[in-house]
C-alpha cells in the first residue's frame, strides 16, 4: 500500500526484488486522516444503505433520461454509466448527461452512483474532475472499472481527496472497485483494504472473460459446455450432465475479501436481458452466497433483484424466533425440532438486520416482515 518505504526496500524495488509487504504499508495512525488538506475524514464505516439493485442509465441517452423521475423511486442506487456501452463520440455528452441528471433530480434515499471510463482512458480525467465540481455533493459512489491492484485504488483516492478539498465537499465520496482482469482477481484481498474509501466490489465477466481468455461470449452465468458428468452407468443408458456456473470460484473469493474488510460485495451484469428466469437463478446464488446486490441493466430486472435480495418473510420470522429465544446470542435453544446455537443467532441477525433495512424502505414488505 502506500507511502513510507524502508530504505531496503527501495534497494529491493529498484533490484526488481520482491519486498515484503509491510514495509509499503500506510501506518495505521494516518489510514483514517483526510489525504488533502480541507477534504472530508473518511468514514469509519460505511453509511447504513440498501442496495439490492444497482441501476444502469446511459448518460448520452436523453429519452432514457426524461424517464429517470419515474425510476428513482423504484430502485436503491441509480448509476450514470460513462464507460462500456458509450460510444467514443458520446462520452462527453454521456458525461454532461449525467450532470443534468445530478442537478435536475432529488434521489432521497436512492443512492446515485457513477462509472467513469477506466484510468487508462482519455477520459477518466474529465470525468472524475468534472463530476466532483458539478455534482460532487450529489453523488455517493464512484465506480472504478477494470481496477488491477491497490496502486489503482491510492490514485483515485488521492485525487478525489484534492477536488473535495477544492470544492469544498461536506462527505466523502467512495470507491466501488470492478474486478474484470486476471491481475485483479489475484490481488482482491489488497484491492479491498486499500483505501477507508472503498464501498465494495461487482464482478466484471466480460472482460474478465477475455482477460483470461476463456471461451465464452456470455455475460454472466452459466455455460451449456461447463459441466460435471455423472459416471457410466452399467446399462449403457444416457449419462446425466448439470451445467455449472463459470463464476463460482471467483465470486467466492471476491465475497471474502470484501466481507474481510466489511465492504460490499455484488454481482455484476446478466447480459440476457430477455432470459429472466436464468437472471433471476445467478441473483440468487450470489445472494446466498453473500452478495447484498445486483447490477440491473433493463427495468425489467429490477423487480428480479428487489424479490432476490429481499429476505423471504418466512425466513425472517423464523429468524426473529430465534433472536427472542437467545436474547444475548449465546446458550442454546430448540425451535420446532431445531438446536439453535450462536453460530445461528449470527445468521438469523444477517437476516433481520437485512429486513430492516428492506421494510424502510418498502411498507408491504415490512408489514410482511412483521415490524
Amino acid at each position: 500500500m502506500r507511502s513510507w518505504i524502508c530504505d531496503r526496500s527501495i534497494a529491493r524495488l529498484r533490484a526488481n526484488r520482491p519486498y515484503p509487504q509491510w514495509t509499503v504499508m500506510k501506518l495505521p495512525s494516518f489510514f483514517y486522516k483526510p489525504l488533502a488538506i480541507g477534504a472530508p475524514a473518511p468514514y469509519r464505516e460505511l453509511p447504513v444503505a440498501l442496495e439490492r439493485m444497482i441501476h444502469f442509465f446511459p448518460g448520452h441517452n436523453e429519452k432514457l433520461r426524461s424517464r429517470l423521475g419515474e425510476i428513482i423511486p423504484q430502485v436503491d442506487v441509480l448509476l450514470g454509466n460513462l464507460e462500456d456501452a458509450i460510444p467514443a463520440d458520446a462520452k462527453e455528452a454521456a458525461r454532461k448527461g449525467v450532470i443534468e441528471v445530478g442537478k435536475s433530480h432529488d434521489f432521497g434515499s436512492t443512492g446515485f452512483w457513477v462509472r467513469i471510463n477506466p484510468l487508462n482512458s482519455p477520459w477518466m480525467l474529465d470525468d472524475v474532475t468534472e463530476l466532483v465540481a458539478e455534482i460532487g455533493d450529489k453523488l455517493d459512489v464512484i465506480m472504478l472499472p477494470k481496477v488491477e491492484g491497490a496502486w489503482d485504488i491510492h490514485y483515485l483516492d488521492q485525487l478525489l481527496a484534492q477536488l473535495e478539498a477544492k470544492h469544498g465537499l461536506k462527505k466523502p465520496l467512495l470507491i466501488h472497485a470492478i474486478l474484470e482482469t486476471a491481475q485483479g482477481v489475484k490481488n482482491v484481498e489488497e484491492i479491498a483494504c486499500a483505501s477507508p474509501r472503498m464501498h465494495g466490489m461487482s464482478l466484471g465477466p466480460a472482460d474478465l472473460a477475455a482477460s483470461r481468455k476463456m471461451k465464452t461470449t456470455r455475460v454472466g452465468g452459466g455455460h451449456p459446455f461447463y459441466r460435471v458428468l455423472e459416471d457410466p452407468k452399467e446399462d449403457g443408458s444416457p449419462r446425466i450432465a448439470a451445467q455449472q456456473d463459470l463464476w463460482h470460484y471467483t465470486f467466492a473469493k471476491m465475497v471474502d475479501a470484501c466481507v474481510a474488510n466489511d465492504i460490499r460485495p455484488f454481482y455484476g451484469p446478466f447480459g440476457d436481458i430477455q432470459d429472466a428466469e436464468a437472471c433471476e437463478q445467478q441473483f440468487r446464488n450470489a445472494f446466498l452466497m453473500g452478495c447484498v446486490g445486483a447490477w440491473s441493466l433493463h427495468p425489467n430486472q429490477i423487480a428480479i433483484a428487489k424479490r432476490v435480495f429481499s429476505p423471504d418473510p418466512d425466513e425472517v420470522q423464523f429468524a426473529k424466533r430465534i433472536l427472542e429465544a437467545m436474547p444475548d446470542g449465546t446458550g442454546v435453544a430448540m425451535i420446532d425440532g431445531k438446536m439453535q446455537d450462536d453460530a445461528t443467532w449470527k445468521q438469523a441477525k444477517v437476516i433481520v438486520d437485512l429486513a430492516k433495512k428492506v421494510g424502510a424502505k418498502d411498507p408491504d414488505l415490512a408489514k410482511a416482515y412483521g415490524f
